[in-house]
């Protein structure tokens, strides 16, 4: 007898026969299961995974530590970067708090500490970094300001006795960076370099993919960060206060996203410079840079910013196996991944879907938990360094229009054996 001659018949809601909807509330609820409740361990909350197999599984709730465990952060410096990002992110980070502010605008910085209940005693000017020895909720700094003053800056929270976190490029010279590195080091306090992409999940996930091998080896590296710049009237396009141009404030990130991918240095760079004719803005700096980057390994990284171009912050690796594509890599948000491989006798495009997550946090919290673990952070202030003696060989690539080598690297393990997880 078939299933067509007698089929099973439906039941539940929806049926003539089963239970209305919507269910009447019982006389006496049932209890909370434990998947519903969830449970402690090792001082967190914890929750069962409710999802069936197919859906990957919920994360864990948030766990930060208590407000008063957490290391106490003074923000130098109350620009965009600051207002936009920085102090937002504060909401998310697990082991980090704002608990001081240091401005050269007394109005601004009150009108900001109101709004982050920061107490009106905590709030300094420039001059006034040395009084940061007398907080002691202030363990950190984290410098934002443009990168001519980085180098003082620096020096003087070292200074005061604190641990520095400060905004890339490090210095506008290697000299300078050179000089913050050894002055934290004289100091007794670490020195992180907030490149924030490299604590990203995306990039991470990239570098991950990149260095297991799963792909064969990298042959070619792109990346690219473009925007289209304004007007002249800003500490950007002013060489004291910026260093350079395009390269030291977004070309940087390609510059330090390929040598995170790729885990090694490399031992040339050839570069060109193209400036529009007539405008003002780029006399002392510069608005397009292209440069060429060879490795070690065999790789090549070709490498391109702008100032104006639109904006365009793409991380792509072309593999023995595969390729990826990550786009905006660079950007605070909205990152893509693509990866190709061969299935069988086709090619797969996968695009992977991560949680976002704010980088900014991360990368605070990770420098949080460095400093109350006493360990170095993943980006030290010899990771700056390095930047900022490759972008020199960049430039001198530029003016004298040969390829310049690059002497082996000191002092840095170059993210080789880091973990990339």
């Amino acid at each position: 007898m078939s299933d067509t001659e007698h089929p099973i018949r439906p039941t539940g809601p929806g049926t003539p026969e089963g239970p209305a909807l919507p269910a009447a509330a019982p006389a006496a609820l049932p209890p909370p299961s434990s998947i519903d409740r969830g449970g402690v361990e090792d001082g967190a909350v914890v929750f069962e995974n409710w999802r069936g197999e197919a859906d990957k599984p919920a994360p864990p709730p948030p766990a930060p530590m208590p407000p008063g465990k957490r290391v106490g952060f003074a923000i130098m410096g109350l620009g965009r970067l600051t207002l936009e990002e920085v102090l937002p992110a504060f909401a998310a980070c697990k082991a980090a708090r704002p608990v001081a502010l240091v401005s050269g605008s007394p109005e601004k910085a009150r009108v900001v500490a109101a709004q982050y209940g920061i107490a009106a005693e905590s709030v300094y000017g420039y001059h006034e970094v040395e009084r940061l020895s007398e907080n002691p909720e202030v363990q950190a700094v984290y410098v934002v300001t443009p990168n001519g003053l980085h180098r003082d800056h620096v020096l003087a929270v070292a200074k005061a006795g604190k641990h520095v976190l400060c905004e890339k490029p490090m210095a506008n010279t290697s000299a300078e960076a050179r000089e913050m590195v050894e002055a934290c080091r004289a100091a007794g306090v670490r020195l992180m370099i907030a490149y924030r992409c490299q604590y990203e999940p995306f990039n991470r996930e990239l570098v991950r993919l990149v260095r297991s091998g799963e792909l064969g080896r990298p042959r070619i590296l792109e990346a690219t960060n473009t925007q289209v710049q304004g007007p002249a009237d800003q500490w950007r396009l002013k060489a004291p206060l910026a260093g350079g141009g395009a390269l030291p404030d977004i070309g940087l990130y390609c510059l330090n996203g390929v040598r995170a991918v790729l885990g090694e240095e490399p031992v040339e760079v050839f570069a060109r410079i193209v400036n529009p004719e007539g405008d003002g803005r780029y006399g002392d700096i510069d608005e397009t840079t292209v440069f060429m980057l060879r490795f070690p390994s065999g790789a090549i990284a070709n490498c391109a910013t702008s100032y104006g171009a639109h904006e365009s912050k793409d991380l792509r690796v072309r593999l023995e196996r595969g390729w990826i594509d990550l786009e905006n890599a660079f950007a605070y948000r909205g990152q893509r991944m693509r990866v190709a491989r061969r299935k069988g006798d086709n090619e797969a495009v996968e695009e992977m879907r991560l949680g976002a997550k704010d980088q900014f946090a991360l990368e605070i919290d990770h420098f949080a938990e460095c400093i109350l673990e006493g360990r170095e952070p993943r980006t030290p202030g010899e990771e700056g360094v390095q930047d900022q003696l490759l972008m020199e060989a960049i430039y001198r690539s530029a003016r004298e229009g040969v390829p310049v080598a690059i002497p082996p690297v000191k002092g840095i393990d170059a993210f080789r054996g880091r973990e990339t997880g």
